[in-house]
């Protein structure tokens, strides 16, 4: 699939999400069902925000590890020097991950049920 298609759906699916947006809208509703509503969207939203960060996070370290076993491979005399910038790149790519979980964790556990 190319970059061009890739960019093209993504903008099209963000543009009908911004259209259909207002199709959601509704009045006030009664408090208990709201709470019920917020702590059920606090679960998806987590949920999904851990998926994609942890497969695309996986993505990100697969493509840096690839990267840097071709270029030790090409130039064995600067494997430390390569190592050591794989496992910065690798703890930066992580620790992203973590701050996603650390949010999912705020979303889960501490506003819907923290009143």
């Amino acid at each position: 699939m190319s970059t061009r298609s890739i960019v093209t759906t993504a903008l099209v699916l963000t543009a009908l999400g911004i259209v259909a947006s207002p199709v959601y809208a509704q009045g006030a509703a009664p408090a208990a069902s709201n709470s019920a509503t917020i702590i059920q969207w606090s679960i998806l939203t987590a949920g999904f925000a851990l998926g994609i960060a942890a497969g695309l996070g996986a993505l990100g370290q697969g493509k840096a590890v690839a990267a840097a076993v071709e270029a030790i491979a090409r130039n064995p005399s600067a494997t430390t020097d390569i190592r050591g910038s794989l496992l910065l790149g690798l703890v930066l790519i992580e620790s992203l991950v973590i701050y996603v979980l650390l949010i999912s964790l705020i979303l889960l556990f501490l506003f819907p049920f923290g009143k």
